[in-house]
C-alpha cells in the first residue's frame, strides 16, 4: 500500500468514528443501548399467531355443532311428549231428553274432530245413568242410528250404560232391558264418572 492509500483509509475510519461515537455516547447517557427495531411482524410471527388462533376457531365451531345437536334432541323429545299425550273427556247423560242426547253426541264429535285435525290422541266416553239410560236402550233410544254410525267412524268415542239403572228398570218394567251393541255396561254410571275424574279425565255435562 502506498502512502496515499494509507492516508485515505485512516481518514475514512476517522470519519466513521466521528459519526457514530456521539450516538453511542448519547444512548449510554440515557441508560440504554440502541437496538434496531421494526414495526412490521415477521413472516414467522404471523404464522405462529395464525396457528395459535386456529384451535380457538375449531373450539367455537365444535360448541356451535354441539349446541345445535342438543336443541335437536330437545325438540325431538318435545314432539314425543306431545305425541304420547292423550286427551280424555267424559260426557254425562242422565235425562231422557233427545235434545240433551244429541247435544252430548255433538260435543263428542266436535272434540274428536278437533284433536284429529291437530294429529293428537283423544279418548271420549259417554256415560248414561238414570233416565239417561234410554239413550243406550236398544228398544227406546231416539239416537240409536246415530250411535251405530259413530261407533264405526269414531272409534275414539265409547258408550257406557249404568248397570244399577238397568236393574231398576228391569224390576220396574218386569222385563229385560236391552242395551245397544255399541255400549258397555258398567256397575254404576255415577261411580264410573267419579273414578274417571279421579284419573284426570275432564268432565262435561251437556
Amino acid at each position: 500500500m502506498n502512502m496515499f492509500q494509507h492516508i485515505a483509509s485512516v481518514t475514512t475510519i476517522g470519519a466513521i468514528t466521528v459519526l457514530f461515537v456521539p450516538s453511542f455516547a448519547a444512548a449510554e447517557q440515557g441508560g440504554r443501548y440502541w437496538v434496531p427495531t421494526t414495526t412490521y411482524p415477521t413472516l414467522y410471527q404471523t404464522r405462529v399467531a395464525e396457528r395459535a388462533a386456529a384451535p380457538r376457531k375449531a373450539t367455537t365451531r365444535s360448541k356451535a355443532i354441539t349446541h345445535k345437536r342438543e336443541r335437536s334432541v330437545l325438540a325431538a323429545n318435545a314432539r314425543l311428549a306431545s305425541d304420547s299425550k292423550v286427551h280424555r273427556l267424559v260426557l254425562q247423560v242422565n235425562t231422557n231428553d233427545p235434545a240433551a242426547m244429541n247435544l252430548a253426541l255433538n260435543n263428542a264429535t266436535n272434540v274428536a274432530q278437533y284433536y284429529k285435525d291437530l294429529s293428537e290422541n283423544v279418548k271420549i266416553e259417554v256415560v248414561t245413568f238414570g233416565p239417561g239410560l234410554h239413550m243406550l236402550r236398544d228398544d227406546t233410544s231416539p239416537v240409536k242410528a246415530r250411535i251405530e254410525e259413530m261407533a264405526l267412524s269414531r272409534p275414539e268415542i265409547s258408550f257406557k250404560a249404568c248397570g244399577n239403572t238397568q236393574e231398576r228398570m228391569h224390576k220396574a218394567e218386569n222385563k229385560d232391558i236391552p242395551i245397544v251393541a255399541q255400549a258397555q255396561v258398567v256397575k254404576s254410571g255415577v261411580v264410573h264418572v267419579m273414578e274417571l275424574q279421579e284419573k284426570g279425565w275432564s268432565y262435561v255435562k251437556p
